[in-house]
């Protein structure tokens, strides 16, 4: 087994989140799906972004998300996702590398901009998402640093990077190289509309490549055409080692082999934002993982971290999560 350098490494779709509050009749003037993460294109984005009102400009990402609270928390990270070398590329990978995080792909020279992420919060807190991914889709199998891969603890992929063919082949080739180094692999699932397109292919993923699952209430049912949580939590034991589900304010249900755990959500004063709700509790969940604490732990430490995140715009936190966490560790 090759030496450990990082505790965790995330692939996924490298993007600038641009953020503003919005009306419902905003939504519906626009023709915005509520709650949804819709693909676009480019001409589609400067339309929208020209809509917008007074907005946050932050780096995102559902796994650099993860990876940059990962690194709040202490731990030991690293990325991996195409940006273009523009203004926006440079500035995530400033922002990134200032969080902690190890960032070494080499950025597109030519081709289509930095993929950004319109995201439209409504007052109770819903985020609607409307996604140019330009240089995203160009990551391919060699922007896999297979030495990175093996010197981390968990390999974790973001769902949302599974739609080009060639990221399919490099998240193959990731998860091949984390279980021939030893290492584990985890998977989130990222959105229902994404399973939708994708759910043969995230069954065979699941089943022949994926140690730990990561998903929320919608997602699960989606994966396994169940009606209710309960059948959906229910056909996914077995499938992998760890499954972590996600359930708003219900908290969180956590499935190994032989253990199920229900862990509730961590209590907040204010829901202003839900960005990047999932992708912090993903972050907390592995943090405690890598540590070698136990499952029911872990989901507590990710019900912290969502917490911080829910409390103030933008899926990233603002107070260093490792403070949160101190106590329990």
């Amino acid at each position: 087994m090759a030496s450990t350098q990082f505790d965790v490494v995330g692939i996924g779709n490298a993007i600038v989140d641009v953020l503003c509050q919005a009306e419902e009749s905003d939504l519906t003037a626009l023709g915005l799906a509520k709650g949804a993460m819709t693909l676009i294109d480019s001409d589609t984005a400067d339309r929208l972004y020209r809509s917008m009102d007074d907005v946050i400009e932050v780096s995102g990402g559902s796994a650099a998300n993860t990876v940059a609270g990962f690194a709040s928390l202490g731990g030991k990270a690293a990325y991996m996702g195409k940006v273009k070398d523009d203004l926006l590329g440079q500035a995530f990978a400033q922002d990134i590398q200032a969080g902690g995080v190890t960032f070494e792909t080499p950025m597109a020279l030519d081709g289509t901009g930095t993929a950004q992420c319109l995201i439209f919060v409504t007052p109770d807190a819903e985020r609607t998402m409307q996604t140019y991914l330009g240089a995203c889709v160009e990551f391919n199998p060699n922007d896999v640093d297979t030495d990175i891969i093996a010197a981390a603890k968990v390999t974790y992929l973001e769902g949302y990077l599974w739609d080009p063919e060639q990221a399919k082949k490099a998240f193959i080739k990731a998860a091949e190289a984390a279980h021939a180094a030893g290492r584990e692999v985890s998977l989130s699932l990222s959105d229902p509309f994404c399973v939708d397109r994708h759910r043969e292919s995230f069954l065979e993923l699941v089943d022949n490549h994926v140690d730990i699952l990561f998903a929320n209430e919608e997602e699960i049912k989606s994966l396994y055409r169940a009606d209710n949580f309960d059948a959906a939590f229910q056909k996914v034991q077995g499938h992998c080692k760890v499954a972590a589900v996600t359930r708003g304010a219900k908290g969180s249900v956590v499935v190994a082999k032989n253990e199920i755990h229900i862990c509730d959500a961590s209590p907040v004063e204010k829901v202003v934002d839900t960005t990047g709700a999932g992708d912090a509790y993903a972050a907390g969940f592995l943090y405690g993982y890598t540590q070698g604490l136990e499952l029911i732990e872990c989901a507590r430490i990710g019900g912290l971290a969502a917490g911080e995140v829910i409390g103030h715009m933008g899926g990233r936190p603002e107070t260093p999560l490792g403070q949160l966490i101190g106590h329990r560790i």
